[in-house]
């Protein structure tokens, strides 16, 4: 029948939703200044004082967000070898991880209306532009939203698995 059909789906939605990694992490990251915050520290803000200074942000705010950034394991903090009195905050490896999603809502923002910086992203070695952030498949493809479904972990690594054999 397609009432149960449909109310099956939706229990399996609502089981998924309430797994989800997507909330917690924008409880940690989703939110104005801890973006901003993440942008100074991928460009070497290291300092209280910088980051104040290069974003304009209260410094009661300031504080929050970069303890908040620690506590979730995204920033660490430690003592300036040249001034005891300052404290360095550094990207963990979390932090560093998290250059893709940044990235991705920056070139977001820029398609779509909200901006067009001077600046873009380049490679380091030949100065070239970075592409365009995509969900790429397995083969390299680019997906867009209709090539894409939800299946078992389990049930893909086993078919992961099977194909490399």
């Amino acid at each position: 029948m397609p009432g149960d059909t449909l109310t099956s789906n939706i229990d399996r939605f609502k089981e998924a939703a309430l797994s989800c990694p997507i909330p917690p992490a924008v409880e940690l990251i989703g939110e104005k200044w801890a973006f901003l915050i993440l942008r100074g520290a991928f460009n070497n803000l290291q300092h209280f004082e910088e980051f104040q200074a290069g974003l304009g942000i209260a410094r009661n705010i300031l504080s929050d967000r970069l303890g908040k950034l620690v506590n979730g394991g995204v920033l660490e903090r430690s003592s300036d070898p040249s001034d005891k009195r300052k404290v360095i905050y550094a990207l963990t490896p979390k932090g560093e991880a998290l250059v893709p999603v940044v990235l991705a809502m920056r070139q977001w923002g820029e398609e779509w209306g909200h901006g067009k910086p001077s600046v873009v992203l380049a490679d380091k070695r030949d100065g070239k532009p970075v592409r365009k952030m995509c969900v790429l498949s397995h083969d390299g493809r680019e997906l867009g939203l209709r090539d894409l479904t939800w299946v078992d972990r389990d049930l893909a690594r086993a078919t992961a698995k099977t194909a490399a054999e």
